[in-house]
């Protein structure tokens, strides 16, 4: 069967050259007679791949020397609670509500310590994300936590947050990481699950700063503690080695394509087709977010009516377009243009969002 356009949250679509890479390899890795998943994570083979992960990660985020990258279990939901628990130690800290994810974030931390949430759009359905300044820190925060795109709402930061004092800054950038470029010297900690823009669901990048270990309570279970992480190069215990090998050909394809540079220039053409469709339906097709909040990854929009919201994604599945349908707590359209989906994908999603809107205006 050929392959159709994909354009679900995630696990996302991933690019088809490393797919096919991935076949081989998952049959043959590197001419060792194992596949990749069959690899043990102790040869030196598998350890050259999680190695080049890493440097090509820190390459394309733009890292320190003293930013480590970690390769880890648990998802985003699972830095939801490590985080707080390795830094907060009863004391404060500052969220930015932006969406259903920071929200989980913000639960989780309520466990470890006081949770200041210094800025919200939830009286707005979440239909933006705040401008620079728009909040004020605490003084005793000991960091800022932010996700910088919301998959369910469909807003972006489109830069970096500041902070002051001793405050450390915390993204989760499971949604949009490499996708644009943004400076990643300046965060403390950046977690992100592979699932959307870096590879398949089960592992989660950790970037953490050699401030923010120096910081993090000993007082953990041990697969809890980043440092023995960074220690043990990520596998302390046997890691997702088919994830990581994954991560690094994505990072390695990133890279031929002309760096993040050129993935966001692409990101952004892809998007601003799918937002000209919107905006250019005569009132047909409603944005649900703000246009300076507005995500190039996850794109959401209604129709008049409900009704015609559901006849819209089924007709599109018949047409080879899966994945349009609203998350289940906002209901509405979305797609989302990972770094992987490709330009004919969008505009066969253009060309079909014309003729739905001509059918049924």
């Amino acid at each position: 069967m050929a392959r159709i356009h994909n354009f679900s949250a995630g696990p996302g679509v991933l690019p088809e050259e490393v797919l096919r890479e991935a076949q081989e390899a998952l049959w043959d890795f590197q001419g060792t007679g194992v596949g990749v998943m069959e690899c043990s994570h102790r040869t030196k083979t598998y350890e050259a791949v999680v190695e080049s992960a890493r440097q090509r990660l820190s390459k394309l985020l733009g890292l320190n020397k003293d930013q480590h990258v970690l390769f880890l279990p648990g998802g985003a939901s699972t830095q939801f609670f490590q985080v707080p628990a390795s830094l907060l130690k009863g004391g404060t800290a500052a969220y930015l509500e932006t969406g259903y994810w920071a929200e989980r974030a913000e639960k989780e931390a309520k466990r470890y310590g006081t949770v200041r949430v210094v800025w919200s759009s939830k009286a707005t359905a979440y239909d933006h994300v705040p401008r620079p300044g728009a909040w004020s820190l605490p003084p005793d925060a000991a960091y800022l936590h932010y996700t910088s795109n919301n998959t369910i709402y469909g807003t972006q930061f489109d830069y970096v947050p500041e902070v002051s004092g001793d405050a450390l800054l915390v993204c989760d950038a499971s949604s949009d990481i490499l996708s644009r470029p943004v400076d990643g010297s300046k965060f403390d900690i950046l977690y992100a699950g592979a699932q959307k823009n870096l590879g398949p669901s089960g592992v989660t990048v950790v970037v953490i700063s050699q401030k923010a270990l120096d910081r993090c309570t000993k007082d953990l279970p041990t697969m809890l503690q980043y440092d023995v992480h960074r220690e043990n190069g990520s596998m302390y215990n046997t890691p997702n080695t088919w994830g990581i090998y994954f991560i690094e050909r994505v990072c390695a394809w990133i890279e031929r394509q002309g760096g993040v540079a050129a993935i966001g220039e692409a990101n952004a053409r892809k998007a601003g087709k799918v937002y000209a469709a919107i905006d250019g339906s005569g009132g047909f097709y409603t944005g649900t977010v703000r246009a300076d909040s507005r995500s190039h990854m996850n794109l959401t929009w209604r129709t008049p009516t409900e009704d015609k919201d559901t006849a819209f994604h089924k007709e599109a599945d018949k047409a080879h377009m899966t994945g349009l349908k609203g998350h289940r707590a906002v209901g509405g359209l979305r797609a989302s243009l990972y770094n992987a989906q490709n330009e004919p994908a969008v505009d066969a999603l253009v060309s079909f969002m014309g003729d739905f809107a001509k059918r049924n205006g």
